[in-house]
């Protein structure tokens, strides 16, 4: 198992913790210097917040374990491509590089719909690794959708 593998099951274990509280499986953690400095995943239900992505706490948990708000030198792993608002705070946090275990073609922005991490406009891109661990990855996501679909369902009768 390579580095990126390594950290994107971490990533993946931040995911199952977003599962088992009903909130989408997306998790993430940020490394620097070969270690995890901060973990998360999606909270938005629970916390009802718009701002409570994955990447978005764990932005700011390594801001404050670092005491800077700049992430140079730092990669996220990330199970599920970031959308325009967790795309827009990586570049802001000036973080090095993004991995990302699947894409998301309604919603991401790193490469999807749009690739705002790259944006020769901007004063920082990110650099980029896509489909580390994409199967798992995307499964997650696909099986909480599925038992979604089928606890609506059986709500509405």
């Amino acid at each position: 198992m390579n580095e990126d593998e390594k950290y994107m099951k971490k990533a993946l274990h931040q995911a199952r913790r977003a599962a088992a509280l009903g909130e989408i499986p997306i998790g993430c953690v940020i490394v620097s210097s070969g270690k995890v400095i901060a973990r998360a995943f999606n909270e938005r239900l629970h916390k009802h917040s718009t701002l409570a992505h994955a990447e978005i706490s764990a932005i700011d948990k390594a801001s404050r374990k670092l005491g800077d708000w700049r992430l140079e030198g730092c990669t996220m792993y990330v199970t599920l491509e970031p959308c325009q608002m967790c795309a827009g705070a990586l570049v802001q946090s000036r973080i090095d590089r993004v991995v990302i275990g699947t894409m998301n073609p309604k919603a991401g922005c790193a490469g999807s719909i749009l690739n705002l991490l790259q944006m020769p406009e901007f004063n920082h891109q990110v650099e980029i690794t896509t489909g580390v661990l994409q199967e798992e990855c995307s499964a997650i996501l696909q099986e909480f959708f599925k038992d979604l679909r089928v606890r609506i369902k059986e709500e509405k009768r």
